[in-house]
């Protein structure tokens, strides 16, 4: 029954991929980069209506800390990848949707961070979709704070997550245990039910031959 429960979730889980296979979920971006190290800006805007054509291109903004005004950094259409700005000259590198004018995940990777790059982060999403009779535009805008520091530190999310995962192991694990008592005690609770039930049809037999010998033994005086 153990293993029947372990088929059941295995089916179950990868129905779940199956079905959220290519989906898109907008997932907040990392907020905190480590000097000396590479960084992904995220930035994802999903589709509302995935049964419509459309295609994307992705502009990159940058305001350093204390600047007023926003510059102008990387650019990526059809065309591919443009980097505007000297400050970011070879350090940025594309990280987002590939093979696809229908652009949904526009994030961008930093190379080599410094503490220039403190700042706010802009990322605007121009979207046309294309109906039968007219193309919609759209544009999204996406906003990444991010501060530099010199060595990694752990959020308070990221501790709670972990912590999550052990317990769901932890429990996942006791459950199977439970699981695989249980269907011990029935497979022995079974085997002594059957036990129990040859020796009674073995008792009556040997009781039957028993009754048909002394039967004959009166027969034959």
């Amino acid at each position: 029954m153990a293993a029947l429960h372990l088929l059941l979730l295995s089916l179950l889980c990868t129905l779940f991929v199956y079905q959220c296979h290519g989906a898109c979920a907008e997932v907040d971006s990392d907020t905190e980069a480590v000097a000396g190290k590479g960084f992904k800006l995220g930035c994802i805007s999903c589709k509302r209506r995935s049964e419509v054509d459309g295609s994307a291109t992705v502009e990159w903004y940058f305001r350093a800390k204390g600047e007023a005004d926003f510059v102008p950094i990387y650019t990526y259409d059809e065309d591919g990848p443009t980097i505007k700005h000297d400050h970011f000259m070879d350090r940025l590198d594309w990280n987002g949707s590939k093979r696809s004018n229908d652009i949904q995940d526009g994030s961008i990777y930093l190379l080599n961070v410094t503490f220039n790059d403190t700042g706010t982060y802009s990322c605007f999403f121009n979207r046309i979709l294309f109906y039968a009779n007219y193309e919609y535009n759209t544009v999204v805008n996406k906003v990444v704070q991010l501060s530099v520091v010199a060595k990694a530190t752990r959020g308070t999310a990221s501790i709670v997550s972990e912590v999550m995962m052990y317990v769901s192991i932890i429990g996942l694990q006791v459950w199977l245990l439970i699981e695989m008592i249980y269907c011990y005690r029935k497979i022995a609770a079974a085997g002594e039910e059957a036990l129990r039930e040859a020796a009674n049809a073995e008792y009556l037999a040997i009781a039957s031959e028993s009754k048909d010998n002394c039967a004959g033994v009166q027969v034959g005086e």
